[in-house]
């Protein structure tokens, strides 16, 4: 039966994000409320960019729709599990409030990236307030348990990545969206693996509100005024519930589930392409001698571009590449060791970056 209230959360939120993602457009192009291209954007024309301001009321919409349709047919959560489930929860929505309305002024009046990494800071701050925090590495560099000093501020400085991560990869069309989505329905399918009904039904209902805006951010056309952005309001967003989703099933926690073997590495696995790109943007910044927080095209869609595929085939095979990471390590993980999975990761990782650096660099000599 639970099965059945997660798919009708996916619905609830795709049917409601394809009522209102036409209606943001329209105030969008009332108001004049666009992304004015310059010359590191790859769009030609001004497109709106508050696709986002439909993510966090969509999926609070369907969660607390479904969640009421459950207890009055009877569905009951244990008291056991709305001990720990209630108050994650609870710091999840008041992040989310928080990110939404930073996201909103950053769309609308820009804001200062200092004041947003004070802000990500207090909702990160939220989860282990609420109990939800990585205690157990599962091996990983020979680390087992961790402890509440380590693991703390380790939660908070995650949060504050992984959110930044896919506001910064959210540079072609489809990217953030879709390698959001493959997250979405991998954390989705093993959280009803787990017995977590309600963190899968957080994962569909989000990966339902992005269905519709996909559509309109890949297909629509800019000419006919159907395109739109998701902007920070929906990066943010994003970013922070698969931060919230990534965490809680990495989560050491035999009251509440069985153990699971290579959590850790299995749930983070769904993000190895935003997180991994950013360290490598990072990096080459600081070497660069230039301020890590400033915007440049040195994105793995930038490489694609520059070597000459347009942005639809750049971001399918990202997908496809993300795909590929999450699923290897999903079957490997029973087989290898988890310090074995990850350094293999970084260097296939390394090795296809500098693979693509060699051919982009040869397209631009011709």
């Amino acid at each position: 039966m639970n099965i059945t209230f997660i798919i009708l959360a996916f619905v609830i939120s795709a049917y409601i994000a394809r009522l209102i993602i036409p209606r943001i457009l329209l105030i969008s192009f009332r108001k004049k409320l666009f992304d004015i291209p310059d010359a590191r954007k790859l769009h030609k024309s001004a497109i709106p960019r508050l696709g986002g301001v439909s993510f966090f009321p969509t999926i609070l919409l369907s969660c607390c729709a479904v969640l009421v349709l459950r207890t009055l047919t009877g569905y009951s959560v244990s008291a056991l599990q709305a001990t720990y489930i209630l108050p994650e929860f609870l710091a999840l929505v008041c992040g989310m409030v928080l990110l939404y309305l930073t996201g909103i002024a950053d769309d609308l009046v820009g804001v200062r990236y200092r004041q947003k990494f004070v802000v990500q800071i207090i909702c990160a701050s939220l989860f282990p307030l609420a109990g939800l925090w990585i205690n157990d590495f599962y091996g990983l560099f020979g680390c087992g348990t961790l402890s509440v000093w380590f693991g703390f501020p380790f939660t908070v400085l995650t949060v504050v990545f992984i959110t930044n991560a896919i506001n910064l990869i959210d540079g072609i069309d489809g990217l953030a969206s879709g390698l959001s989505s493959v997250a979405l329905m991998v954390l989705g399918f093993l959280f009803i693996e787990k017995g977590l009904w309600i963190y899968s039904m957080l994962a569909f209902s989000t990966l339902g509100v992005l269905i519709p805006f996909f559509y309109y951010n890949v297909f629509g056309s800019a000419e006919r005024d159907r395109k739109i952005f998701m902007g920070d309001t929906g990066s943010l967003t994003l970013g922070y519930i698969l931060s919230f989703l990534a965490i809680k099933y990495s989560q050491n926690n035999e009251t509440v589930t069985s153990y699971a073997e290579g959590a850790f590495v299995i749930a983070f696995s769904t993000l190895i392409v935003p997180a991994f790109d950013v360290i490598r943007v990072v990096i080459v910044r600081v070497r660069n001698r230039t301020s890590p927080f400033e915007p440049d095209k040195n994105h793995i869609h930038h490489k694609f571009l520059a070597m000459g595929f347009n942005a639809r085939q750049t971001m399918i095979l990202i997908l496809l590449i993300s795909c590929i990471f999450s699923g290897i390590n999903i079957l490997l993980v029973s087989y290898m060791n988890n310090t074995l999975i990850l350094l293999g990761d970084v260097v296939v990782w390394m090795g296809l970056n500098l693979w693509w650096s060699r051919v982009r660099d040869t397209k631009c000599r011709k």
